[in-house]
């Protein structure tokens, strides 16, 4: 059996493992998470994602590589990283938990799975009304952090392809000139791993680099600025890096 053959079997049994423990999690947390503690609600969801880390490593073979751990603050921040993939929706809550996402509504609606983003107060939004948006990441972000929950935001709104970047929305800078506490950027190569909209993942190394925490005060323009410029840097650093690596 080739390799690509090898990988398409590893991940067809991925993704009945991931199904296989995601039926009860989000049957526990569909019917009785809202009756439970949210500490609890979280600890439930931070078994289930310790999990699927597992079958990640073991069965696609992907690790990760942390750049900047000592970056992390000890108080709830506002996480402010690039979007490629599906899986910095879920490895990015091993770095920075507890903590939410400003998703989707529709994201939600999904059986099971959706049923475990409710119990932990995500942020959804209707991305179509972009002021009702904006005031909901504001208010609810404020909620979570004042509740000691970092809140992550993806401001590019979308997946975008390895090694590059989208344009920014306001909606994380704008957050970050409503409250006290600090920026933290994050810049990851995850789409060059587990590609944007493809069913075959891995395995590889997703590289996670984590700058250090920006002090409040920037206007919401110059703190985009200013974090899009740093993101653009470290993923021309981790292509380099790839590339340099292939040729040896």
């Amino acid at each position: 059996m080739n390799s690509k053959c090898i990988t398409k079997v590893r991940n067809l049994l991925f993704d009945f493992a991931v199904a296989l423990i995601t039926v009860p999690f989000g049957i526990i947390l569909g019917l009785i998470g809202f009756a439970l503690p949210l500490k609890t609600r979280f600890w439930l969801v931070r078994c289930w994602r310790q999990t699927f880390t597992f079958f990640e490593r073991h069965i696609l073979g992907i690790r990760v590589e942390i750049i900047g751990a000592e970056n992390i603050p000890q108080e709830a921040c506002i996480v402010i990283s690039n979007h490629q993939s599906a899986w910095e929706t879920v490895g990015l809550q091993q770095l920075f938990y507890p903590c939410v996402f400003v998703l989707k509504q529709e994201l939600l609606k999904i059986p099971f799975f959706g049923w475990g983003l409710s119990a932990v107060k995500m942020i959804a939004i209707d991305r179509d009304t972009s002021k009702k948006a904006l005031k909901k990441v504001t208010d609810q972000g404020v909620d979570r952090l004042a509740s000691g929950i970092s809140v992550v935001i993806f401001p590019e709104g979308t997946r975008a392809d390895a090694h590059t970047l989208l344009p920014f929305q306001i909606g994380g800078a704008y957050l970050a000139s409503k409250t006290e506490a600090p920026v933290l950027p994050v810049a990851h190569n995850a789409g060059a791993v587990w590609p944007k909209g493809a069913s075959v993942k891995g395995p590889g190394i997703v590289t996670v680099i984590i700058g250090k925490p920006i002090p409040s005060g920037l206007k919401p323009q110059a703190l985009n600025a200013h974090i899009e410029a740093w993101m653009q840097t470290q993923i021309a650093f981790m292509q380099e890096r790839a590339q340099s690596n292939e040729t040896r």
